[in-house]
């Protein structure tokens, strides 16, 4: 008999419940989020304003709150296209390796004799010897600092190569090393920039590597190209070295093994200082946009451990001397330590404003980038252009559907109504699961949600007619419609399994707008089995039981 247990039919019922609700939020889209930014801010410690707690109780607090999130093409944004230019890494690990070839050697001096760091092109290390019959002495103590490449093509070969010329050993990343340093720099440039914009609370960028050396970066919401820019663009290089003298002329030749840089607030003041950083950023655990003495705004740091006793032991032994603190090749601020800093933390302060120091926080507790960026496409995609395209979107999904719930009326009648039932509650449930997850609608994903209203049906369409055919043989129209489920089950799987099967094909290999028809269109088939198979059924089982009736017509 035609029959669904109070279980079953509480369970079914509750689903739909929660999905429309999760979907609720999405019908006022505007005002829910502002409710969100509004409770984020609250809970950053944004001081309450009167506007703020309007924003925050505008959406009550029991109810749903996620959104789904618009994609670049919804919304607009800004779209980069940046390459990373690797080879600036090269010459950072030749001067982290200098002190290493330098301790090694001097350990051995009697053999290789004074040791003298030579100028060298980025990315190779040149040192002079004094007494160049040590030489073969200084290149196998050198080459013991050769770690394995840590890569699957190393596989078996070392870090660095080593020669000599003369008194000169030339030292210098090996072709292996290289590769596999490439591929850091863009894994780390990738993660510190995917920080960096949720750092400021974007909703749902889209972040990849394309290529060897690029990357697109796609921020819905942001003003701007400009703005993404001034975000992602700056390096957010801290170091932190000894000031040898302070000048006026720019072309001053600082001297081997030191660099000038200019102060950042004083045009026309240029510093002279050590080339090699007593500590840097990434020794860096946190930093905090906050107010000094004076009320200015400033930005507070903390070291980690190893930092910190770096940091201890150089202002311990330097009192009274000048300490520049550099952000991307400027001198910020260059105060006279007045006594040994031993507590790992300490404060920034300049010519800041509010926004630029909680900016520069931003910036270094997401990590300095380790090589500078060049940015060969930028684009601003408007929010009229981006209506537009879910006006356009709307009118497609408005016409699919009534297009859609006319075939199934004139074609089916009363089942035909609950088939439409079921297909409004279809579109809900999909938006509720989009919402949950928090995935980003995009037009292609518009476009699977489309294609999901058209396919939907077909499993209704299957029932229906298995129920018709049941029908023709004299059976009743409880036995029929059991029949039509039943008989009509297999072929609604297997067309929805297959078709789930290149959804999740498209999710995997494709990226951008194909993952965002793929998710509509994966969602969409779960709901569509869902609706037919439980929802239109529990609606006929119901209206059966109320009508009874003796004969049925499809």
């Amino acid at each position: 008999m035609l029959q669904m247990s109070f279980v079953q039919r509480v369970v079914i019922w509750l689903t739909v419940a929660v999905g429309l609700a999760l979907a609720l939020p999405n019908t006022f889209y505007t005002r829910v989020e502002q409710h969100n930014d509004a409770v984020a801010a609250l809970e950053m410690g944004v001081p309450n304003s009167p506007e703020l707690a309007a924003d925050a109780a505008g959406w009550p607090s029991f109810l749903p709150s996620a959104l789904v999130n618009l994609g670049l093409d919804l919304r607009g944004g800004a779209h980069l296209l940046a390459e990373v230019e690797v080879e600036d890494v090269y010459g950072g690990r030749m001067d982290a390796l200098w002190p290493s070839v330098r301790d090694v050697l001097r350990d051995a001096r009697d053999t290789v004799g004074t040791v003298r760091r030579q100028n060298a092109p980025d990315g190779m290390l040149r040192v002079r010897i004094s007494q160049p019959e040590g030489m073969a002495e200084a290149v196998r103590l050198v080459r013991t600092l050769a770690t394995p490449v840590v890569s699957l093509t190393g596989a078996g070969t070392t870090d660095i190569e080593v020669s000599s010329t003369g008194d000169t050993l030339t030292i210098q990343l090996t072709d292996a090393e290289k590769l596999a340093t490439n591929d850091r720099t863009m894994q780390q440039s990738l993660e510190i920039i995917r920080r960096r914009v949720d750092e400021v609370g974007t909703r749902e960028p889209t972040i990849q590597r394309q290529g060897e050396r690029r990357i697109l970066i796609q921020v819905p919401g942001i003003g701007s190209a400009e703005e993404l820019k001034s975000l992602i663009g700056t390096t957010a290089k801290l170091t932190f070295h000894p000031v040898v003298s302070v000048t006026g002329d720019p072309d001053t030749r600082p001297g081997p093994r030191n660099i000038i840089h200019p102060d950042i607030d004083e045009p026309g003041t240029f510093y002279i200082l050590e080339q090699t950083p007593v500590v840097t950023g990434e020794e860096l655990t946190d930093a905090q946009p906050a107010f000094d003495q004076n009320g200015q705004p400033s930005v507070t740091f903390r070291f980690n451990p190893a930092g910190a006793r770096k940091f201890g032991l150089y202002t311990a032994d330097n009192v009274g001397s000048p300490f520049a603190v550099v952000l991307d090749e400027q001198v910020i601020t260059a105060p006279r330590i007045n006594e040994a800093i031993t507590g790992g933390s300490g404060q920034i302060t300049g010519n800041f404003t509010v926004e630029s120091s909680t900016e520069l926080a931003v910036l270094l507790r997401a990590g300095a980038l380790p090589a500078e960026m060049t940015f060969l496409e930028e684009r601003t995609i408007g929010p009229e252009l981006g209506q537009d395209s879910i006006d356009a979107g709307q009118i497609a999904c408005i016409v699919a559907f009534a297009a859609v719930l006319v075939f199934m009326f004139l074609s089916y009648g009363l089942f035909g109504i609950f088939a439409n039932i079921a297909l409004i509650i279809n579109v809900g449930l999909i938006f509720g699961l989009l919402s949950l997850i928090g995935a980003t609608l995009t037009l292609p994903g518009i476009a699977g949600i489309v294609l999901t209203i058209g396919m939907a049906v077909d499993a209704n369409v299957l029932i229906f007619e298995r129920i018709r055919e049941e029908l023709k043989t004299a059976k009743g129209p409880a036995r029929a419609i059991e029949l039509g489920y039943e008989k009509a089950l297999s072929a609604i799987l297997d067309a929805n399994i297959t078709t789930f099967i290149t959804a999740v094909i498209l999710f995997i290999m494709g990226s951008g707008p194909v993952r965002g028809f793929s998710i509509t269109l994966g969602l969409g088939i779960l709901t569509s089995v869902f609706t037919a198979i439980y929802v239109t059924r529990i609606m006929i089982v119901m209206w059966y039981e109320r009508k009874r009736p003796k004969t049925i017509e499809v």
